[in-house]
This record gives structure tokens, sequence and C-alpha cells, in this order.
């Protein structure tokens, strides 16, 4: 299918937060509590993977890098409005790329939040090994990590990821199991294989590492849907919940936001989920108060990983009840 006539189809669709492109009532999300704070460190990564959905690349810094001063009055604002949020989340880009990593985890995890990094567990990562274990000794599993790894094969990890690109990842995930931290692995279920094909292949992958990981756990091991860009899909009104039996209190934007800032402004925004950072029409404004409203599905990726796809940037951080 013409990819233009793809386009255009998305842009009729998703062009009015209210409405649909029949006019149906459009599905909307409200915020039940904000179980989950992400910060957005910066858009620069190590690599350029081929359907990055954020395109982080070496030289994208549409995103800034986070500093402590940026997310400070964010977590003042969590303890003064008593919004009783439990875990903080890390990603990108990569963050172990942002030179102030390392002040950011040890701000968080020092008032007593649970912490998740998404890193490609590369490099950037392995040169602050001594750091990470100074944190380790500090706060144990109240830091873990969410790896990716496209696939379990060489080949097709390195599709997506470049060449040499797994050897350095496999070091990394030697080096967090023999150190005992907490980590996590995300794949990518676009490879036309069954969910329980990739397990089995992840399974064997971790098994070979000698990584205490099984792949059966769906905390463990984190599958993901793919989000095509250019694919079309059907807007969600607010008669789906009931149709496709899924409940809003299950989308990402129910219990999270996202902190990024911005190049042209150099200030920080709060975003619905993690898969919005750029677009502008989905800013909830500078303060946690002011952000608690509903939000309405009315990007792609709302219906195609959400809603239909089942995804969720979400999930239990190690040592939740």
């Amino acid at each position: 299918m013409n990819q233009n006539y793809n386009n255009n189809k998305l842009s009729k669709k998703f062009s009015n937060p209210h409405k649909t492109a029949d006019g149906s009532t459009r599905a909307t999300v409200v915020l039940s509590k904000l179980q989950t704070l992400w910060f957005n460190t910066g858009t620069q990564c190590n690599l350029k993977c081929s359907n990055c959905y954020i395109e982080s690349s070496p030289i994208n810094n549409r995103l800034l890098y986070m500093e402590p001063d940026d997310i400070i009055p964010y977590l003042n604002e969590i303890k003064s409005l008593k919004l009783g949020t439990k875990d903080i989340a890390f990603t990108g880009g990569e963050p172990f790329l942002n030179p102030n990593i390392i002040l950011l985890l040890e701000e968080v995890l020092g008032r007593g939040h649970k912490t998740l990094v998404l890193t490609n567990a590369m490099k950037p990562m392995m040169k602050l090994k001594d750091e990470l274990i100074e944190i380790k000794k500090s706060y144990g599993q109240m830091l873990s990590l969410r790896v990716s790894v496209d696939h379990y094969t060489e080949r097709l990890h390195a599709k997506e990821r470049g060449e040499r690109s797994w050897e350095v990842l496999c070091e990394g995930l030697k080096w967090l199991n023999k150190n005992n931290f907490s980590f996590t692995v995300a794949g990518r279920t676009r490879w036309n294989e069954t969910e329980q094909s990739l397990k089995k292949g992840f399974q064997n992958l971790f098994d070979k590492l000698e990584i205490s990981l099984n792949a059966e756990n769906s905390d463990e091991l984190i599958l993901f849907p793919e989000m095509y860009k250019n694919k079309d899909v059907p807007e969600i009104t607010d008669q789906c919940w009931k149709t496709l039996g899924v409940s809003p209190q299950n989308m990402m934007c129910a219990t999270s936001r996202m902190i990024v800032k911005r190049r042209e402004t150099e200030k920080t925004v709060i975003m619905p989920c993690t898969l919005l950072a750029y677009d502008t029409n989905f800013e909830l404004g500078q303060k946690l108060e002011h952000s608690q409203g509903s939000v309405s599905l009315n990007h792609p990726h709302c219906s195609r990983f959400c809603v239909l796809g089942g995804g969720s940037c979400e999930s239990k951080i190690e040592g939740e009840g």
C-alpha cells in the first residue's frame, strides 16, 4: 500500500482530540494514580536502531540531557502533593550517556523511590561499572535495569542495532547477572514468531549466557508489540473498551507521566507517557498538579501499541509487592 496514502489516512483519523473521523466520541483515559514518573534523560544514544520509535541516535538532541535541577522540583512535588508515587524510571536515548545519570540515580534512590533504567547495556553502562556497584551497595534491589534485546539471535538483533552490537550486549548482560543486579529483558514481537517460540529462544539465550532469568515470567522477559509509524490503525472510541474487553485503567497514561526537556525551550514539560515525547499537542504543563486530567487517545501509538497491542512501558519494578 502506498505510504503517502497511509499517512493521509492517519492524519485524517487522528486530527480531532474529541471525535474520531467518523464522528464517534474518542476514548479518553483518566489518571487514577501517579504510580510511575518517567524522565527522558535525553534522546542521544550510542546506537541508531532502524526502527526506534523516538529516532534516538548519536546526534539526536531534540530532547536535552536532564540535570538534577530538572528533576528535583518534580520529586519535591510528589512529596508536597502526597501523590504516593513509588517508582521513578529513566528512559532515553541511552540514559547512561547522560553525564549526570549517577547524580540523577542518587537523587531519586536517596528519596526512597524504586528506580528503573531502560538501557542497551553496552559501553555507556559498562563505563560506569564502579559507580553502579557503589549504588548497588547503598540501595540494593531498589535499582532495576531493563535491557533491550531485539531478538535472541545475533543476526536479527544486529539487523536492528547494527554490526558489533551483539557481543557487547552479551557482556553487559553477563556483568549484570554476575554482580546480582536486578534486571529484566525487553524483546520485540515483530519477527513473525509465536510468543512461545520467542520465549523458548530467549530462554536458550539466557541459559547459554548463564543468566538467571525465566523467559516464561512476563516480569523478567517483556515482549513489546511493534510500532510501525505509517501502518494504518483504527481509532479508539469510548465504545471500544467494552467491545475489546480492555480497561482504560490498564493504559500507561492511567498511572504514569513523563518529563522531557525540549531543545527549543530548554525547559521541562510533562507528557502523558513515554511514547509521545515530541508531540506538543499532548503537553500537560510543567507542574504535576496540573497534569492529572484525562488524556485523549488521539495518536496512532495509543491504538497500535497500548489498546490493540496490549503494550505498556510499565512493569513491576523489582521489590514491589
